[in-house]
């Protein structure tokens, strides 16, 4: 079984990258993020063709998380138990769709920014990912993944500059904290051990080219799921060309 995740940045952009991107790697559950578009807008009928059936929630132009599968999507459910919001009043956001794919839970998460570390988005970052923990304390004992883009640099390889980040989010301790909860709790991130190489690079100054990017996008596995891991990548290549996302999709091979 092959499954990836990948920060689309516009589904309706690049439907067509999508396309060619299941077909080249022949992936069988997909997670995306940023697909910017509510259900009723997007492009589905050329996944459908394929065999894929695609389980969504997209509120406006922001955010907005979906997950393809060609072997089974059952269980949907959209955001986790205790998930917080965010504005004036909070309003849970378009950030965490699960489905059950050939037995493997899958959860597809946007994690939110925190734009500065004195932003009031920054505390609403550290409380989702708290809140995230404590839903995923019960999910632990059955093969169960946590795939997306967490927008944080677990370690300080993870950033082509750590001296440039000094001021900014992604590196903060307690964001880094947060990530490590995870693992502390018994989880595992199942795609460094194969491809420590980074997934996101900034369109800004060529970025890509010259390889300054960050590693912010993580298979986080159960423990059951982990030890059905046998390989993961990152395709850098679909990051490279005219209109591509700003990040890579990260691919993942399990036993069945």
């Amino acid at each position: 079984m092959r499954i990836a995740t990948w920060n689309v940045n516009s589904l309706r952009s690049r439907i067509d990258r999508v396309e060619a991107l299941l077909d080249r790697h022949e992936i069988d559950v997909l997670a995306l993020q940023e697909t910017k578009a509510r259900e009723d807008q997007l492009p589905l009928m050329g996944l459908q063709a394929r065999g894929y059936d695609v389980a969504a929630v997209g509120l406006n132009q922001w955010n907005g998380v979906a997950l393809i599968s060609r072997v089974g999507l059952d269980d949907v459910e959209v955001g986790f138990p205790g998930m917080p919001g965010w504005g004036d009043p909070a309003e849970p956001e378009a950030r965490a769709i699960a489905a059950t794919c050939a037995g493997v839970r899958i959860w597809s998460l946007y994690v939110p920014n925190g734009r500065k570390p004195d932003d009031p988005h920054y505390a609403y970052k550290l409380d989702w990912l708290g809140r995230l923990r404590e839903a995923a304390a019960g999910w632990q004992d059955t093969p169960t993944a946590l795939v997306g883009d967490w927008n944080i640099c677990p370690t300080d390889d993870d950033v082509f500059d750590v001296a440039q980040f000094k001021n900014s989010t992604h590196v903060t301790p307690a964001e880094r904290a947060a990530f490590q909860a995870f693992l502390d709790d018994g989880w595992a991130e199942v795609t460094r051990a194969h491809d420590p190489g980074y997934t996101y690079w900034d369109y800004y100054r060529q970025r890509f080219e010259r390889d300054r990017g960050l590693k912010i996008d993580f298979v986080v596995a159960s423990p059951p799921l982990a030890s059905r891991v046998t390989g993961a990548f990152v395709d850098r290549e679909e990051r490279a060309g005219q209109g591509a996302s700003d990040h890579a999709p990260v691919v993942v091979d399990l036993t069945t």
